[in-house]
């Protein structure tokens, strides 16, 4: 491969004038990988990115071939992992907001093509979307995911792990991590779904990091459609949890800025070379016509996580 060279000193967000959402962004090598929702490119599904700085990009096509199109054509999320040599893909697809499952795909390199190995993960979700595979210190797979759930004193869209048996296997043993508890967190009042009206509340997007011994989850609340789209965090001992939000309210990190920064929102989280962990969103154009891909530092305090997005003036690029 190829060293990729960058004279950048500043960024500014967003770094990708294309439409990308949900953007997932790994680190191989000296280069960085972006994977997002949107582009179909020559037939294939998700368009990747390379990057050798995370604010200069540039399109490697799509990434994976569509499979049976009953299963739908609304391919949401992209997450990719390392392991056993090979490379795996994890995402949604379902029509529209309707019939979500996960599924997965594999590789031989990063950039694809990826192939769907025809594995309904979660074949018991009446709705499941947003995978995030994460590998723990002692090498225990886990993908966490979003979820319907009816049951629940906030309806709506819910946090959930479970351990992968293979890489392309799911327990059945499914955990919850996180359940709506606040306002913010509303989709839609009295939301006409699965024959009943709810008032919907959503998590979603979640992505999970270890530091100090102490286990984050970043997720997304709300609508994706609104201006009070936000990532926030809760924190657990271990990766099953139990999870916790931070008691005064403060675990918001991202949230739209008026005239700036509109739904900023669906993060992931990578590491530079030089060992700065960034976080990695999207939010809308001024004409809300797109989601953009944008990054921000992401800092550990004795509080928690902190991040100074989101941002829309000029930054210095870490290394």
């Amino acid at each position: 491969m190829t060293a990729l060279r960058t004279h950048r000193r500043t960024y500014r967000n967003p770094v990708h004038a294309g439409y990308f959402a949900d953007p997932f962004v790994l680190r191989d090598g000296d280069r960085y990988l972006a994977y997002g929702t949107g582009a179909i490119l020559g037939g294939l599904v998700f368009e990747v990115l390379e990057s050798p700085d995370l604010a200069t990009w540039t399109s490697l096509g799509g990434a994976l071939r569509p499979s049976d199109p009953a299963l739908g054509s609304d391919y949401w999320a992209p997450e990719v992992a390392h392991a056993d040599g090979r490379w795996w893909m994890y995402y949604s697809v379902g029509h529209g907001d309707v019939g979500h499952h996960l599924r997965v795909a594999v590789a031989d390199r990063p950039e694809g093509p990826f192939t769907d190995l025809g594995v309904d993960l979660t074949p018991h979700e009446r709705f499941a979307i947003d995978p995030h595979p994460f590998r723990d210190a002692d090498g225990t797979w886990y993908l966490y995911f979003a979820r319907d759930v009816l049951d629940a004193e906030r309806v709506g869209t819910q946090l959930a792990v479970a351990e992968l048996t293979g890489m392309d296997a799911l327990s059945d043993a499914v955990t919850t991590v996180l359940a709506p508890s606040a306002d913010w967190q509303v989709f839609e009042r009295d939301r006409e779904i699965y024959g009943g009206r709810y008032d919907w509340h959503t998590l979603e997007g979640p992505t999970v990091r270890e530091h100090a011994g102490t286990y984050y989850c970043f997720y997304s609340g709300g609508s994706w459609q609104g201006a009070g789209y936000a990532v926030a965090w809760a924190s657990a001992p271990g990766p099953r949890g139990p999870w916790t939000e931070p008691a005064d309210g403060s675990g918001r990190l991202l949230a739209s800025v008026p005239g700036h920064v509109r739904g900023p929102g669906h993060n992931s989280v990578v590491t530079t070379v030089g060992g700065t962990d960034m976080i990695v969103y999207h939010a809308w154009d001024e004409g809300l016509t797109a989601r953009q891909l944008c990054i921000d530092p992401l800092r550990w305090t004795p509080a928690g996580p902190a991040t100074p997005g989101p941002t829309w003036e000029d930054q210095a690029l870490p290394d």
